[in-house]
């Protein structure tokens, strides 16, 4: 499989993933146009892909989903709450392109090659019906993970069975608790529904990443993290043994292999 971050935080998220013939894309928070830009960068045509896959309805994971389908005819797949939550229901047009899967149904996209199945995993997120993500494509498996609220009970246990991951490490707590985010806005962020810190990043590879051929940090915070600090973190709670890479906030990142 390869893994291409195309933009990764709060000013809008999608990854694009293929294997076995099967181009997926995981999250629209940025427009068609950038999706197109930037997959051509990297020798890819964003008419080629298969399907859009949301995690939830925050903007920054949705926000593209309408012209994507619109303007360039790809399906999306979407959970109903999600769907309803943000506001795309309500747009109408485009029905054939809402593909619904229920959170926790495993998805399966088949070419000639072969195919990949998405396995949905419901979080806490503080979103309608937010879900992460498993990619597998009968060799390999690859989580796709942000924006899942804390560190859940069973997440471990997934995380051991990955050949990679593509892993939410938002924000440094120091930097949280000394920035000037109004308070209710720092609560939310650290509370249960929020968002990953760099510890607990770290913590959950430290602890259950022992199969993992890399990761990739994503979705980190502008204002309360930096990538020299999310890697730094990182390397102290478990060494350089494992290849990391931060995704970039604001452009393509390098693709990532997993063979």
């Amino acid at each position: 499989m390869q893994v291409l971050p195309l933009q990764s935080g709060s000013a809008g998220n999608c990854i694009h993933v293929e294997g076995n013939g099967v181009r997926l894309l995981f999250d629209a928070g940025i427009s068609g146009t950038k999706a197109k830009q930037r997959l051509a960068e990297h020798g890819y045509g964003l008419e080629g892909v298969d399907a859009v896959i949301i995690s939830h309805d925050h903007s920054d994971h949705v926000g593209g989903a309408g012209a994507l389908a619109r303007r360039f005819g790809l399906p999306v797949h979407i959970t109903e709450p999600t769907w309803h939550a943000s506001r795309l229901a309500e747009r109408g047009g485009d029905d054939g392109a809402w593909r619904h899967f229920a959170s926790g149904a495993t998805l399966r996209f088949e070419s000639l090659l072969g195919s990949l199945t998405v396995e949905t995993i419901r979080t806490p997120h503080d979103a309608a019906d937010g879900v992460i993500f498993v990619v597998d494509d009968g060799k390999h498996r690859v989580g796709i993970m942000t924006d899942f609220g804390h560190v859940f009970p069973g997440l471990g246990s997934i995380v051991e069975t990955l050949d990679a991951v593509y892993l939410e490490s938002n924000y440094d707590a120091g930097m949280l608790a000394d920035g000037d985010y109004p308070a209710f806005l720092k609560r939310r962020i650290s509370g249960p529904g929020g968002h990953i810190s760099n510890d607990e990043s770290a913590e959950l590879i430290a602890r259950h990443g022992k199969k993992l051929r890399w990761a990739c940090l994503a979705h980190l915070s502008a204002n309360s993290n930096a990538p020299e600090v999310a890697l730094a973190t990182h390397r102290a709670r478990y060494g350089d043994g494992l290849p990391l890479t931060v995704a970039s906030r604001s452009s393509a990142s390098a693709r990532l292999d997993v063979h």
